[in-house]
């Protein structure tokens, strides 16, 4: 359930010296900020009830869908004065009277109306609720919405010709400054909120009351004091939406931990433990001589599980494993020099001091592929062909498929990120006959908050095909182009899908400009199996679990390849070296 913002008559009788205090800062070559304390309730409160009506009206007003308002300036232009209301009533007063002058346009024809098949509807009771906004600002918005346009045409908001998803143009991104002053900050909230509000396809999964997500980061945007904390604070309001697409991504580096240098191991979450399952830099350790298997209990003295615990609210994710596969990457990244590791070894505990190396690649994180080496197609026994989607070719798919003739069990890899979309040129030589695999929901231009249902997509059979039972491996590295792969594939006969929850972000991204220069994206199309099925959050689930064990890791074995193939064979399988490759 949401919260309709409170009408807060209480705090309206507050002195106004309880407020805040405004003072003016030096004119510097940025231009003007103004300073000022800590906000009051009401203050907040009002703020609140701003940006909504701000983003209501941004979306919705036909003089602003239709261009030729600022409609960032006119924020500015009102923001101080619903900050001096030391009442609700006069902050509501406020509001009115500013968008009151916007309120003469011609009666729309024709006019806007839901669409059938609705998957959301547009949260919009509060605009008719008279003891929230006020009878005559209600008016004002009722009038705003019963006139909207049924033209999809939008000033901020457009959409690509064929996914659909939202495309936010005309945003200015007030990159001159790292840390913008207090009415960009509060910008950047408003913004960012709408935008979920009205075009985000999966609103319906976030957790926290999205309300209430925008009430607690007005005081923390307007307390910002550095631009790291400004950035810090971002990521958290984005990491509430639980989008693995979304997060501040120009802006990682202020991210825990810190640092640009690095342990040369790659780690990976098992069974809720830090278990070493690679070195970056294909040694057998660090110093101290870490292994495969090794449990990593502390770093620099201070314990996983706490550093887990502090850094998860600035990790966006869809859902925990992703979160800890994107944790676990940066485990030990800080500054440079010796670090204290503390570990353990089949119970044993045991200190090691190893020196960190330079990263020199640009995202900040250690990743080693869960993929077999070498091409991306392999014949491993005359029975089995492997094929890893990190290297594949769209153009070689029906190489692939002839390839693989007379095998039993063909593996697609998608523990990975494909190198090419394939989706429907491999898909098609596993299916017999026309095959639905998945279905959208998109936003509507006309009704902004609604998203509807598409007809399904199908795949459509074609020359060569496989014939034999097919294994499609994924884990929490599979994320967005690979789930939806995953998904078409295994609507294929004979074919099933082994290993562990993946990522849980899927639909096409939408990128955002926010203030500051920074650069975010949220998921802009939801997807679903074709009997409505969510993948958002949830992932593709595997028909058969198998997650890796640290006794696994401490042999190199691929347990969950080894598990795929001795369920389709029926049989035991051990992986070998490869009788050939291509």
């Amino acid at each position: 359930m949401r919260s309709t913002l409170r009408v807060c008559m209480a705090l309206s009788i507050l002195p106004f010296a309880l407020a805040f205090d405004v003072r003016r800062s030096e004119e510097d070559s940025k231009g003007s900020q103004t300073r000022r304390e800590s906000l009051a309730a009401i203050q907040i409160d009002n703020l609140v009830l701003l940006g909504k009506v701000w983003g209501f009206a941004k979306y919705h007003h036909p003089r602003i869908t239709g261009g030729g308002v600022d409609w960032d300036a006119e924020l500015r232009r009102v923001l101080p004065t619903v900050l001096a209301a030391n009442q609700r009533t006069s902050a509501i007063a406020a509001i009115t009277q500013w968008l009151e002058p916007f309120d003469r346009f011609d009666a729309c024809s024709p006019c806007a109306s839901l669409p059938p098949d609705l998957h959301l509807k547009p949260d919009i009771d509060w605009i008719r609720d008279d003891r929230t906004v006020g009878r005559e600002l209600s008016r004002l918005l009722v009038h705003i919405y019963d006139n909207r346009s049924a033209s999809a045409a939008q000033q901020y908001v457009s959409f690509t010709p064929v996914a659909g998803n939202p495309v936010f143009r005309n945003e200015a991104d007030y990159a001159s400054t790292p840390l913008p002053d207090e009415q960009l900050r509060v910008l950047a909230l408003f913004r960012f909120w709408n935008m979920i509000e009205y075009w985000f396809p999966y609103r319906d999964l976030i957790e926290e009351d999205w309300d209430g997500v925008l009430r607690a980061f007005v005081p923390r945007l307007w307390n910002t004091s550095s631009a790291a904390d400004y950035r810090l604070t971002m990521m958290a309001l984005i990491a509430r939406i639980h989008d693995g697409h979304a997060n501040l991504w120009n802006a990682l580096a202020v991210r825990p931990p810190v640092g640009v240098y690095v342990l040369p191991v790659s780690i990976r979450f098992i069974d809720g433990k830090a278990v070493v399952a690679g070195f970056s830099n294909n040694t057998q350790g660090v110093i101290g001589g870490l292994q495969l298997g090794d449990v990593i209990t502390a770093i620099d003295g201070k314990k996983v599980d706490s550093l887990v615990t502090a850094w998860t609210p600035h990790y966006a994710a869809s859902n925990q494993a992703a979160r800890l596969r994107d944790i676990g990457r940066a485990l030990t990244f800080g500054p440079a020099g010796l670090v204290r590791v503390d570990a353990s070894r089949g119970g044993r505990a045991f200190v090691v001091q190893a020196a960190r190396v330079l990263h020199i690649q640009g995202d900040r994180t250690v990743r080693l592929p869960r993929d077999l080496p070498g091409p991306a197609f392999q014949r491993l026994t005359d029975e089995v062909a492997y094929l890893k989607l990190s290297a594949v070719s769209a153009a070689q798919t029906a190489t692939y498929i002839n390839d693989a003739a007379g095998a039993k069990v063909l593996v697609i890899d998608i523990r990975n990120y494909p190198s090419e979309f394939v989706v429907f040129a491999l898909g098609q030589h596993l299916v017999a006959a026309p095959t639905p695999f998945a279905r959208f929901t998109k936003a509507n231009g006309a009704n902004p908050g609604a998203f509807a249902w598409t007809q399904p997509v199908s795949l459509t059979p074609s020359a060569p095909r496989f014939t034999g039972s097919i294994v499609i491996l994924v884990d929490e590295t599979s994320q967005s182009q690979a789930e939806y792969t995953a998904m078409a594939f295994r609507s294929a006969p004979n074919a099933i899908v082994v290993g562990s929850t993946t990522a849980g972000a899927d639909g096409n991204v939408s990128p955002i400009m926010l203030p500051g220069g920074l650069r975010s994206m949220i998921s802009g199309i939801g997807v679903f199996y074709p009997d409505r099925t969510p993948t958002q959050r949830v992932g593709i689930k595997p028909d058969f679990v198998v997650r890796p064990t640290i006794e696994g890791v401490q042999r190199g074995r691929d347990e969950l390849l080894e598990a795929a193939v001795s369920r389709a064979l029926g049989r035991e399988f051990r992986l070998q070296r490869p009788l050939q490759s291509r």
